[in-house]
């Protein structure tokens, strides 16, 4: 009886395991004919020098798939990030030097100057990082700890930078402004 009940389980099992395949598959197709899609479209876009006519404007994210980290996109979306006051490092960085300046958090200028500055926060914490003994409770280090070691850090800086209000980029936004 148990042989019998063995065998529908590992019948079920084997069904379950296809169906997970079949769907892989599906999801992989679609993938490729979006990409296949793209391509077209990116490749109708070309003047008679074959060269591309798509401008920066048109991009509509600067991330790409598989990027890991949260980002800056979409962070400042309310009416009064559009005139906010300055904060931290440019706010405090001597009597009026940028005057009565109001900053739009919520443009394109502003997210990249947060990106900066988060490649700053992340050169900071890669620093004290190195202090640190190269041993972890696992163990030596191996190449995937390290992978993911660094995937923490840059996610940390990321929301350093969201939280902290350093004002490195408020500093950026008003010298590219």
């Amino acid at each position: 009886m148990s042989s019998i009940n063995s065998i529908g389980l590992a019948t079920g099992m084997s069904s379950f395991a296809g169906g997970t395949a079949a769907l892989n598959s599906a999801t992989m197709q679609k993938e490729n004919g979006e990409f296949d899609a793209l391509l077209q479209s990116l490749n109708a876009k070309k003047d008679s020098n074959n060269n591309s006519t798509l401008s920066s404007s048109q991009i509509q994210s600067s991330r790409l798939n598989g990027d890991y980290t949260s980002g800056f996109e979409g962070a400042f979306t309310s009416e009064a990030d559009k005139t906010a006051a300055l904060i931290g490092a440019a706010a405090n960085s001597g009597a009026g030097a940028y005057g009565n300046v109001t900053i739009d958090k919520t443009s394109k200028l502003y997210e990249q100057a947060l990106e900066l500055e988060s490649y700053f926060v992340k050169i900071m914490l890669n620093s004290m990082k190195a202090t640190l003994s190269s041993n972890t409770i696992y163990g030596e280090k191996s190449y995937a700890t390290g992978m993911y070691e660094d995937m923490l850090y840059d996610e940390l800086a990321t929301q350093m930078t969201k939280s902290s209000n350093l004002g490195i980029a408020d500093q950026i936004y008003l010298e590219l402004v």
